[in-house]
């Protein structure tokens, strides 16, 4: 491989404009370069054989079967440098800390709305406010312990947060798979690079859950409550409770009592469990409280967390704060609640609810990507310059029905990486998901799931949208250290 003759249009996180490696993917481009196309092909198929042998999978549902798909993952890593990484990990945590004090706020006194900063009518048609939290207050004030917050760079090499995930976030467990896949596939490079490690979050995370025990004294029993088989998401959970060594459960396995704690049916009786990771959307996961109708829950959930018998992680309601728009609002919260200027800067946003910026928003359709306020997924946004006139008009008249539901960013240039595809070694555009615990001391995954966009051009990297995953090199090099 020659870097010389490969060429991005944008930002390229290995190869600089000059075709020269950037410091951090030196080692990286230079093993590269040493193997041939045929030694690539045959890494690639190992690769492959391996996400099989481990059944790394993700379901689709726009498929209509809701089959399963085994993830797909190119072998060429992504590298950012140690010094770089250092401060986005301050900014991640930075951000976390407010988001937290926002929603802690929010179902209290409310500060934030009182001085003005906040717009009350925003929260009053919030889609992810829950009533039924309100007054609670979960130990240390935490609500989001889990975040995953969606970073891209654009052209002139700026990382952006892109949306903050702080209700069921998921990914985690592609991000430690991909890296035992690649140690698999270049068992050479982890001997001559300093790679940092990711494999200690399971352990990073345990420990944040069982920090949440009501029982601080006895060895907390700890549960990851999925919604069950047919969640896209239904590997990670797999992955992640036998990982942590802790108990997979569904609705069905729980029941709360009339003493108001939460027990597990087992084949020696009830067990009283301390903590939940839930993988359930709030409005799923306790019928008396929300949705009477939800067979994935447990009835009387949020009776033992309101008691402080039973630690939810996250904390219902914390989704407030998971919203396309409340996301604009973020960095007056960090000077708000912090006294800080934001370390990593936000996409700049219109809002549809302010009548300027809708104005803008719909005479500029065609430049820009709108989104709706709680879908994930990549689902149902407006990519404008790839959007026909037809679905940009029947696009615009779904914002004027409801412009508090809407909120638009400009289509950044958003950086690539070398992907190796069936045409050979080719520009795939990008964005990271970290994943941060908050706690107090915050913990930040070394990197993050890299998703890449598998098809030419696209910007989409949704794995719910085809896109795929890489390998992240955080990577120490001697350049930083002199």
């Amino acid at each position: 491989m020659d870097w010389r003759h490969y060429r991005s249009d944008t930002y390229d996180e290995l190869i600089g404009s000059d075709g020269r490696p950037r410091a951090a993917a030196r080692a990286l481009t230079d093993y590269l370069q040493s193997l041939t196309p045929a030694d690539l092909a045959d890494r690639r198929l190992a690769a492959e054989v391996a996400i099989k042998a481990l059944g790394v999978t993700f379901t689709v549902y726009s498929d209509g079967e809701n089959v399963d798909r085994a993830f797909p993952f190119d072998i060429i890593p992504r590298t950012i440098a140690r010094a770089e990484w250092q401060r986005t990990e301050a900014g991640l945590t930075q951000r976390v800390t407010a988001l937290n004090h926002f929603i802690a706020d929010i179902y209290g006194p409310r500060h934030i709305i009182r001085d003005g900063v906040f717009p009350e009518e925003l929260l009053a048609e919030s889609a992810n406010f829950r009533p039924q939290c309100v007054g609670v207050r979960p130990p240390g004030d935490i609500w989001a312990h889990i975040c995953g917050s969606d970073l891209v760079r654009d052209a002139d090499g700026t990382i952006y947060v892109l949306e903050d995930n702080l209700r069921v976030p998921s990914g985690v467990s592609y991000m430690l798979e991909n890296r035992m896949v690649i140690k698999r596939v270049f068992p050479e490079i982890f001997e001559s690079s300093r790679i940092l490690p990711v494999d200690d979050y399971p352990a990073q995370l345990y420990d944040t859950l069982a920090a949440l025990s009501p029982r601080p004294a006895d060895q907390p029993v700890i549960g990851l409550l999925t919604p069950g088989i047919f969640n896209s998401a239904y590997f990670e959970h797999c992955y992640l409770a036998l990982q942590m060594g802790i108990e997979l459960v569904e609705g069905s396995d729980l029941f709360v009592a009339d003493d108001d704690c939460c027990y597990m049916r087992t084949i020696h009786g009830p067990q009283r469990v301390d903590v939940l990771y839930r993988r359930i959307d709030d409005l799923f996961i306790d019928p008396e409280a929300f949705k009477p109708d939800s067979m994935l829950g447990v009835r009387g959930l949020m009776r033992a967390w309101r008691a402080g018998n039973l630690a939810l992680a996250n904390a219902p309601g914390a989704g407030v704060a998971d919203d396309k728009v409340v996301y604009a609002f973020v960095p007056e919260m960090i000077r708000y609640y912090l006294d800080q200027d934001p370390i990593l800067p936000n996409v700049p946003s219109w809002l549809c609810m302010r009548d300027a910026d809708r104005s803008h928003v719909l005479a500029n359709l065609d430049k820009l990507v709108v989104k709706p306020a709680n879908e994930s997924g990549g689902y149902g946004m407006l990519i404008g310059p790839r959007a026909t006139q037809a679905e940009r008009e029947a696009f615009a008249e779904r914002i004027k029905a409801n412009p508090r539901n809407y909120m638009a960013q400009p289509t950044l240039a958003i950086s690539t990486a070398p992907t190796l595809t069936d045409d050979g070694i080719e520009p795939r555009h990008l964005d990271l998901r970290p994943f941060i615990l908050a706690r107090e001391k915050p913990y930040v995954t070394t990197g993050g799931l890299t998703r890449v966009a598998m098809t030419r051009g696209s910007l989409v990297v949704n794995s719910s949208q085809g896109g795929g995953a890489k390998d992240t090199w955080v990577v120490d090099t001697d350049e930083e250290t002199r």
